[in-house]
């Protein structure tokens, strides 16, 4: 789903996003400061610069596709970890 993250990539990384979720996903990108974009031709762009940055582009990404069984792994993963 996301490419790998390069810390020297400046150049926007395109997601592979549902239509129907590119909104959504561009919205709270936009509230998370992280600069991104929705071309004519329907792919999301973003700009990735930190590890922090591709952290929160997956967690978003991750919260609005992946099927519940799969958030609620993962969380029960975070919880043995701690």
């Amino acid at each position: 789903m996301l490419p790998p993250c390069n810390s020297d990539a400046l150049d926007p990384q395109i997601l592979l996003i549902p239509l129907s979720d590119r909104w959504q996903i561009y919205h709270r990108l936009q509230e998370l400061m992280i600069d991104c974009s929705c071309p004519p031709d329907g792919s999301l762009r973003v700009q990735i610069n930190t590890v922090k940055e591709a952290i929160l582009v997956r967690s978003t990404v991750m919260q609005i596709l992946a099927p519940r069984h799969e958030l609620v792994q993962w969380l029960e993963n975070c919880w043995r970890k701690s």
